[in-house]
């Protein structure tokens, strides 16, 4: 987290799939304590008590999660909520019951999850004029594709692989990073 920190990245979210409730707790606490320290905002993954135990900023729902109003009665309505979708009308919805965000694909094939049929570029486009909440594209994302996805409407990108999978984190953290900030400041 460090790493990319300084590289520019702003946004981060604790996700980990096989850890129990303590031990994500536990992990949440530490890596909240680094983003309050850095000034960055820091999510947790499925669970919003764990975020707010945690002094999390918020929480990234997925649809098989507690539906937002829920989660926002537990959180409070200063918290941020972000949920998962795969569809316009999934992305739609969303925002209407409050999401403060969608993460929105898989845009690109993806071997980190399985997220269901792959949405495209164009599909983003399409959610950009329905939205008027922030979209964060997910799913296949690398240096190589992601100016493609910020010009289509994305206002960010989420990325595991790019950035873990790279020989040098900070640096392709930064590539990523400057390449989505580039596109930003076009628009």
């Amino acid at each position: 987290m460090s790493s990319a920190i300084a590289a520019g990245v702003r946004f981060f979210q604790y996700r980990n799939k096989k850890a129990d409730r303590r031990h994500t707790y536990d992990v949440a606490l530490r890596l909240a304590i680094l983003a309050r320290e850095s000034g960055v905002l820091f999510i947790v993954n499925d669970h919003p008590d764990i975020a707010l135990a945690a002094g999390a900023d918020g929480v990234h729902l997925g649809q098989d999660d507690l539906p937002i109003d829920i989660a926002r009665k537990v959180l409070g309505s200063e918290k941020i909520i972000g949920i998962s979708t795969h569809s316009q009308e999934q992305a739609c919805e969303a925002q209407y019951h409050g999401a403060d965000y969608v993460g929105f694909g898989p845009v690109f094939p993806t071997t980190t999850k399985d997220a269901g049929a792959l949405q495209g570029v164009e599909k983003v486009g399409l959610i950009r004029k329905c939205l008027s909440i922030p979209i964060l594209a997910i799913g296949g994302i690398n240096r190589g594709n992601v100016s493609d996805v910020m010009a289509a409407g994305a206002d960010g990108v989420a990325v595991i692989s790019a950035i873990l999978s790279a020989p040098d984190i900070k640096e392709a953290s930064a590539e990523l990073a400057k390449a989505a900030q580039r596109i930003q400041g076009e628009a």
